[in-house]
């Protein structure tokens, strides 16, 4: 008896975490710019991602924004967790690649010093700045992702 109690309550608070059930939490924030360039030219349309790495429940999207004609790019966005966000960037693009399927995909991690906890404003204490990127090539872990688009 008590262990099917206690394996419910389990299950419970399993659930409750997975389906993303709000315990409070704080609001936190993160922002990230750079620039990305193709074979030296700046590289417009490139899809660029803020994601709040989560362990036992999908990613969180906190932003997303499209470089412009200069190859620029600034993305924020904020979460409410109870405990610390694990930011993310993800560019998704097709810089040397236009004839294969889906988009290539580097992720660059984030480091906790740019992670806001937000009180009145909705904006970053600290911005990530990835710097000038050269997508051609190949980067270290790079994936390749077929991303729905918007209708």
């Amino acid at each position: 008896m008590f262990a099917n109690k206690l394996s419910l309550l389990l299950i419970g608070a399993f659930s409750l975490c997975v389906f993303g059930i709000d315990f409070g939490g704080t609001k936190q924030n993160g922002a990230a710019k750079g620039k990305l360039l193709c074979g030296g030219k700046p590289y417009k349309g490139a899809k660029v991602k803020l994601w709040d790495k989560d362990t036992l429940d999908p990613d969180d999207l906190m932003g997303e924004t499209e470089t412009d004609e200069e190859g620029k790019f600034e993305v924020n966005g904020s979460e409410t967790e109870v405990s610390d966000i694990d930011l993310r960037l993800s560019i998704y693009h097709n810089c040397e690649d236009e004839a294969k399927e889906c988009l290539r995909r580097i992720d660059i991690e984030i480091g906790d010093e740019f992670i806001s906890r937000l009180t009145d404003a909705d904006k970053a204490e600290k911005v990530f700045d990835a710097g000038i990127l050269n997508l051609s090539g190949h980067f270290p872990g790079e994936t390749r992702e077929c991303l729905q688009s918007k209708k």
